[in-house]
């Protein structure tokens, strides 16, 4: 395997982690939103 198609394959990979990251990351705001919500409208209920 030549320098070249190991380097592609590397950068595939890390665009895939990536890829994967920013999905766990959407869908845990989307599950933790109402959450998320309730504890700002509090905080900003006693400020």
């Amino acid at each position: 395997m030549s320098q070249r198609n190991q380097v592609g394959q590397g950068l595939a990979e890390y665009a895939l982690i990536l890829a994967l990251i920013a999905i766990a990351a959407v869908l845990a705001l989307l599950f933790l939103s109402g959450t998320i919500q309730t504890i700002l409208s509090t905080v900003g209920a006693k400020i």
